[in-house]
């Protein structure tokens, strides 16, 4: 049987990270339909499970690979800026952050230095604020 299914499966594409996902998103959606009796959801799902379903088994390995690939850049883009997002608020107990008028460029102060002359690092421009 094993070998049979190996077989089947060559030159199809496999399960993915997106794929996982997917799955992921399926199982939370029936477990909503069996608590709310709400049939969006079961419908939901079952696309969803579908979908992922034609992609394992689809023939189209490069267009199924290039999926996954925006799948996983985006999830990197967010932990990218989820990671600056806490660090930024580590820091916000030290510093104040400003934008300089005229370039936007992000400026970190220390906190409780009083009224300050901030130059821009970037642009070089001078801006007076309060730390």
């Amino acid at each position: 049987m094993k070998q049979k299914i190996q077989r089947f499966m060559t030159g199809r594409y496999g399960a993915d990270q997106l794929g996982q996902l997917l799955m992921g998103i399926s199982v939370v959606f029936l477990f909503i339909s069996l608590f709310t009796r709400l049939d969006i959801f079961y419908i939901l799902a079952l696309g969803l499970m579908g979908y992922e379903y034609y992609r394992m088994m689809s023939r189209q390995i490069e267009r199924r690979y290039q999926e996954n690939q925006k799948f996983m850049n985006g999830r990197y883009h967010l932990a990218v800026k989820w990671n600056k997002k806490k660090e930024h608020l580590k820091q916000s107990k030290i510093y104040h952050f400003y934008k300089c008028p005229s370039c936007r460029q992000k400026v970190r102060v220390p906190k409780g230095k009083g009224k300050i002359c901030i130059t821009c690092p970037k642009c070089k421009t001078e801006f007076i604020k309060k730390s």
